[in-house]
């Protein structure tokens, strides 16, 4: 009998182990991470990895260039800081007008990339929308009201502040790097309304402040119920035609025709991001019209009363999906993504700021990155 050499023997069993690893996945319902295998990590240009939905504009508006555009230089703490972090862009907008803008790796201002969880502060924007033309009647309605899978004992106190807040107590991990986490299988994923339907209130509503993107893909689907549009077609209707946007920006699904991925994946270009900014800025009026409610920006940019983070700690950095901070006089707020997206408004020198790039700081003990808080440190100096 002919002796099996032990490479056949290795063979063979890479075989019988990878077999076995594919039909566990299928069985599992695990598919995403093919996937994921192949791509690792979500990077700004994965737009051609998914199916989209547009998010169509209408009559463009561009921007003014102010008299200073590109004529004051950007500091070296500013240059080496842009750099390092692999900006692919930066804008700076005052008194309505471009001042500064900077490109980097191909990026010019055509160019649209993934807003990461800037896209969360777009999806609070339109629930605002939805709320100021009565869609919506309140955000202390009960969740289960829209979705009806949280009509249980434990679930339905869930409110639509407390997914606003990022308050809710779900059973949600915010693990980008752990390949079997829900956050991974949402980005990576084809049914977004399974995942949504797995979810539970796990602790308390309204107590904690825990940054979990569930909260924001519960937003879009409410939006969704309570309109009877697509969300990418009421952020159409509602913002980017209305903020005379330049380019038609993309929304990832996850399957064709399927749902966003509301807390991510709205791609689009910095001048346009830069238009959300300046509707904040102006009390959330455009041109004269008034495209949502004072109120709600305020109320949006505001820190969230009677909520602590997991150390006990006053919530002092988050409202409605946006972030805030108090810094050396100047009280500004801001949307980020993972990958150190900013979307800021510093309003007492009415100023907008995007970057968009690949890699961000650390985080502080307040909730804020390192990058960002010297981005604004550098901008205040240049532009007082």
């Amino acid at each position: 009998m002919k002796k099996i050499s032990i490479w056949t023997k290795i063979f063979w069993f890479a075989v019988i182990v990878i077999v076995s690893i594919n039909v566990a996945i299928q069985i599992t319902g695990h598919s995403y991470l093919y996937r994921a295998l192949i791509y690792t990590y979500a990077g700004i240009d994965d737009l051609d990895l998914f199916d989209a939905r547009e998010v169509s504009h209408d009559t463009p508006q561009p921007w003014p260039l102010s008299t200073t555009y590109n004529k004051k230089p950007i500091s070296a703490t500013l240059k080496t800081a842009l750099e390092n972090y692999q900006s692919v862009a930066f804008l700076l907008i005052q008194n309505d007008s471009i001042c500064y803008e900077q490109y980097w790796d191909h990026y010019d201002t055509n160019s649209i990339s993934n807003s990461f969880s800037v896209a969360k502060s777009i999806v609070s924007t339109l629930t605002g929308i939805a709320v100021d033309e009565g869609k919506i009647k309140s955000i202390d309605d009960p969740v289960y009201q829209y979705l009806d899978w949280f009509n249980t004992e434990k679930s339905k106190s869930l409110t639509i502040r407390h997914l606003l807040t990022m308050s809710a107590g779900l059973n949600w991990d915010e693990a980008y790097s752990n390949l079997f986490s829900i956050t991974t299988k949402a980005y990576y994923g084809n049914d977004l309304v399974k995942i949504m339907r797995s979810l539970k209130v796990k602790h308390e509503p309204g107590k904690v402040f825990n940054y979990q993107s569930g909260c924001t893909l519960l937003l879009g689907m409410i939006i969704e119920k309570a309109t009877g549009k697509k969300l990418s077609d009421y952020a159409s209707e509602k913002l980017w035609k209305p903020l005379g946007a330049e380019f038609t920006a993309q929304w990832s699904l996850d399957h064709i025709n399927g749902d966003e991925k509301s807390f991510c994946c709205f791609y689009s270009s910095a001048r346009d991001f830069a238009r959300l900014g300046q509707l904040y800025l102006n009390g959330g009026k455009w041109n004269g019209q008034q495209i949502i409610s004072e109120k709600w920006v305020t109320d949006a940019t505001t820190p969230a009363p009677g909520l602590v983070d997991d150390k006990g700690k006053t919530n002092a950095c988050y409202g409605y999906q946006w972030w805030i901070l108090n810094h050396n006089g100047h009280r500004l707020f801001y949307a980020r993504g993972i990958q150190g997206q900013y979307l800021a408004v510093i309003p007492d020198l009415k100023i907008v700021m995007v970057r968009l790039g690949k890699e961000r700081g650390d985080k502080r003990p307040d909730n804020h990155l390192t990058d960002f808080v010297t981005y604004v440190d550098e901008v205040i100096k240049m532009y007082p």
